[in-house]
């Protein structure tokens, strides 16, 4: 079985499940607030930031610092413990499959699952933005390709993050546990983000794009400089290092 055939089996199993409710649930909470406080969108407190850019960051906010991750840790635990309650995992160990390829198949559908709340996530923008702009008879919806580029952006970095997440999932069994120390890893992102070795961290990688954005949108608020050195080496070790821990142990428990 080659490995986009592993990938067709994994979409399958999550077909009819309920994985992309989940994922929409943070989506259309994060919106709704900037809805209903539409009209604090227009209090910058002194920033030179155009309403319109002020309504994208506040709405971004909350997903890049909390609910992207959340998101993926909960559909981590989801993946790994919807094969372990059903003996799933011990089926498909059972058959000539290479295990790490198995388990960079299940990765590759955490990553498309985060590609569709990607989507959710513009579409919802949009949503929300023309219903602001009919309330406050005010344009608040920017270019397509500003909103697109810059979420993609965003989930393209969060990909390290879930492969920490995955490897998390993977050693440990108990979803509990799981859960907890990814959702105990997020909160301290917002506070390593302002430090020098904010790049060790993967969790603060999409906070760091979004305020990067901030910084050109408010000129002269915030540093515009992305520091692709040494970012990018480090978030590769570091992906490529969790995956690897998460290819040796995939299925430990089950072939002992």
């Amino acid at each position: 079985m080659n490995f986009f055939s592993l990938i067709h089996v994994e979409l399958k199993k999550i077909r009819r499940s309920k994985i992309l409710l989940i994922l929409l649930v943070p989506v259309i909470m994060m919106w709704i607030p900037s809805i209903i406080n539409s009209d604090g969108i227009f209090d910058v407190r002194g920033i030179p930031i155009t309403p319109e850019k002020n309504f994208f960051i506040q709405g971004f906010m909350g997903m890049v610092w909390f609910m992207i991750p959340a998101s993926l840790v909960i559909c981590t635990v989801l993946l790994t413990q919807t094969e372990r309650s059903h003996g799933g995992i011990l089926k498909m160990l059972s058959l000539p499959v290479n295990t790490a390829k198995l388990c960079l198949a299940k990765f590759t559908v955490l990553v498309l699952l985060s590609f569709a709340q990607m989507i959710m996530t513009i579409c919802a923008y949009y949503v929300s933005a023309a219903v602001v702009s009919q309330i406050q008879d005010y344009n608040f919806i920017l270019n397509p390709l500003f909103i697109c580029g810059n979420a993609l952006a965003i989930y393209a970095a969060a990909i390290p993050m879930a492969a920490v997440f995955w490897m998390i999932a993977t050693l440990v069994q108990a979803p509990v546990f799981s859960v907890g120390i990814g959702l105990a890893s997020i909160v301290p992102s917002v506070l390593i983000i302002n430090t020098k070795i904010w790049f060790i961290y993967p969790m603060s990688y999409p906070f760091y794009l979004l305020m990067i954005q901030y910084g050109k949108a408010a000129e002269g608020m915030y540093d515009t400089r992305i520091d692709w050195l040494p970012w990018l080496p480090a978030a590769a070790f570091i992906m490529i290092t969790a995956l690897a821990v998460s290819c040796i142990r995939f299925g430990a428990s089950e072939r002992r």
